[in-house]
């Protein structure tokens, strides 16, 4: 994936946003208990070696409730991260009108559906969720499940 466009997904943004604030909230967060510190690391990596982290304002939105399921202080210092960080992710607006006439949105969701407006050939998209990633391929679009390369 390097020096590709990668499309984060929410899962995947909040162990990013989460583990940047500090790689001991991880263990905390009570949405990213199928996470470790390691896998923070892989990520990292992963969007280190990305040309341009793109992410859509739904999957934003999903993040930030998804994100605020730490406690007092750790939840303050989560959401000052996100906001940093969200100054250096590319966000592309997809409509949801446009998002709700794919196939897949009555199976996946508006959020999972803006992100495969946003995957292609050029735009890997990056996941941990395993339906998104099928839906991705069967279209045609780079992608990669996360937990494929966990160790």
């Amino acid at each position: 994936m390097s020096e590709s466009a990668i499309v984060l997904d929410s899962n995947l943004l909040v162990l990013y946003i989460v583990g940047t604030a500090s790689r001991a909230y991880i263990d905390r967060h009570r949405r990213l208990q199928a996470y470790t510190e390691s896998d923070y690391e892989l990520l990292l990596g992963l969007i280190e070696a990305a040309r341009t982290v793109l992410t859509t304002p739904n999957a934003l939105s999903e993040a930030s409730n998804l994100a605020g399921y730490i406690a007092s202080p750790a939840r303050d210092h989560v959401f000052e991260v996100m906001r940093v960080m969200t100054r250096g992710l590319e966000e592309v607006y997809v409509p949801s009108s446009v998002a709700v006439e794919r196939a897949e949105f009555v199976r996946l969701g508006l959020t999972d559906a803006t992100m495969l407006d946003l995957a292609s050939s050029e735009r890997v998209l990056l996941t941990a969720d395993f339906d998104l990633y099928q839906a991705a391929l069967a279209k045609g679009a780079a992608a990669v499940n996360f937990n494929h390369l966990r160790g």
